[in-house]
């Protein structure tokens, strides 16, 4: 019989997880980001996206990318609260995201966006994966670096 899961190392790793998409973000790797996603749902402003390419294909038509490969931005994660159901093998995760952006010399450093995550994950062959990702975002600022369209989530 497999021994119980430790909890810590389930929130740990759901952590992990939460970090990735943000590096993943900042460094203009739409192509991680559908695999990080492949499994889940991904909401932000707009319709549900589903799927490795999907969600891919989401980001690289909604975010602007400059000259040097990114969207130039730092999604700075706090606030995190994980809930796991150890047993089931599913947890939940809130989160506050504020999203900073510099674009020199047109765009000084300042924040852009802020908002919450709700995250949905599930234990698939031993390791945590997002099941769905939910993007709030309550407050904006200047986004004519950052987006491609008028709203979305990021």
């Amino acid at each position: 019989m497999p021994a119980p899961a430790d909890p810590t190392s389930s929130h740990q790793q759901i952590a992990n997880l939460i970090a990735r998409y943000a590096e993943l973000v900042d460094d203009g790797d739409f192509a991680g980001l559908g695999l990080l996603l492949a499994d889940a749902v991904f909401t932000g402003s707009g319709e549900p996206v589903r799927g490795r390419d999907a969600i891919e294909r989401m980001f690289r038509d909604t975010l602007i990318v400059h000259p040097d490969g990114t969207p130039r931005t730092h999604h700075v994660t706090t606030n995190l609260a994980v809930e796991v159901d150890e047993p089931a093998g599913t947890a939940l995760a809130r989160s506050y995201v504020t999203v900073f952006q510099a674009v020199p010399p047109e765009l000084p450093l300042q924040p852009v966006a802020a908002g919450r995550y709700h995250d949905r994950f599930e234990r698939a062959d031993g390791r945590w994966r997002f099941a769905a990702r939910q993007v709030r975002i309550t407050l904006t600022g200047d986004l004519t670096h950052h987006l491609r369209r008028a709203v979305a989530g990021s």
